[in-house]
């Protein structure tokens, strides 16, 4: 497959064509001044048949340029020569765009892929707005969109970033925080893709804190919502509680504070989002309190400590509250009995 990778990367030089998609040949080496030049093709690895950047040789390589006011932009350049070869291995159809802090690879209409681009620019002012003082932009790197035409595309390219082992459920479109912060949908319609990059912008935009997935996916759920509202209700809110109270047990809840929850192929997927979209927005009413306790939570321990610290509140006993159960000590967050480490959400 990587023989395959490598005859791609050395096809013979699009016709280049003007405007913010111009078709280039995707660079094999990235340089900047005073440094070694770095073997891009060289660190290439297959995803599916995908090619996907071996991030952690570009950090090492980054750590060397002597110059720091170059590493970002050396940075960026690996970026984007990454998606060159990526769009050379999705087909003749894609296009890579940039626009502001935005770079979009898909095979969408140029007036769509502009809106589109014009859309992740807003949304991430819009969320370190709406999130004031809990979200960021990195200090490095843009903000990737990855458009896939079908699902099977889709589900191929983000199986790297899943274990081998062990059933999964279904998405529409994931923040991947590994080495190369980027995140991935299928293509739609802008109106019914603008929530997945709200939502998953959201994810990028957190990824600098050490938060655990339900409260990651919580955010994430609830600024999607603020950002762009469903048109009407999406579930029965009476029968929707009464799943939520016969599915979560002592046992669930625990699975709910480590994250495993969320990675369920059954209800007990959708129902995780909806109780960490829930506690998210209880929490949050107040929210200079709540912008410490998501500052200081940390995934180790499903964000206990700080939510005993900064809001006054043991989280097994509040989501008994909410769930119509009598507090139980055996639905506080109890690191000690997971099965495997914590997540941190961003799925």
């Amino acid at each position: 497959m990587l023989k395959l990778l490598k005859s791609l990367i050395r096809a013979p030089k699009a016709e280049a064509k003007g405007g913010a998609d111009a078709v280039v040949e995707p660079p094999d080496r990235i340089s900047v001044p005073d440094s070694e030049p770095f073997d891009l093709a060289a660190s290439l690895v297959d995803a599916g048949g995908f090619p996907v950047v071996d991030w952690d040789a570009v950090n090492r390589w980054i750590e060397a340029v002597p110059v720091e006011s170059a590493k970002a932009e050396a940075w960026s350049s690996c970026e984007r020569a990454w998606l060159e070869h990526l769009r050379v291995a999705l087909g003749q159809e894609y296009r890579v765009r940039a626009q502001g802090s935005a770079i979009l690879v898909s095979t969408l209409p140029a007036n769509v892929a502009d809106a589109t681009l014009a859309f992740v620019n807003k949304t991430v002012q819009r969320i370190v707005r709406v999130l004031h003082g809990v979200a960021a932009t990195p200090e490095w790197g843009n903000d990737i969109l990855i458009v896939f035409d079908e699902d099977e595309s889709y589900y191929r390219y983000i199986s790297h970033y899943y274990p081998e082992a062990g059933e999964f459920a279904s998405s529409s479109g994931m923040y991947i925080n590994r080495g190369c912060g980027h995140f991935v949908t299928v293509k739609a319609d802008l109106r019914s893709v603008e929530p997945v990059i709200a939502h998953e912008l959201t994810h990028a935009c957190l990824s600098h804190l050490p938060i655990p997935a339900w409260l990651n996916e919580g955010l994430a759920v609830n600024t999607e919502f603020r950002l762009c509202p469903p048109p009407q209700a999406q579930a029965n809110p009476r029968q929707l509680h009464a799943r939520h109270l016969k599915f979560w047990g002592a046992e669930e809840i625990q699975e709910f504070w480590s994250g495993k929850s969320f990675l369920r192929s059954d209800e007990g997927n959708e129902l995780s989002y909806d109780l960490a979209k829930i506690l998210v927005s209880q929490f949050a009413a107040d929210w200079e309190r709540f912008r410490q306790f998501a500052l200081a939570a940390d995934l180790a321990d499903g964000a206990a400590s700080s939510a005993r610290q900064h809001l006054g509140i043991d989280l097994g006993a509040a989501a008994c509250a909410v769930l119509e159960r009598e507090p139980d000590p055996s639905w506080a967050p109890r690191p000690e009995g997971w099965h495997g480490a914590p997540e941190r959400g961003a799925f």
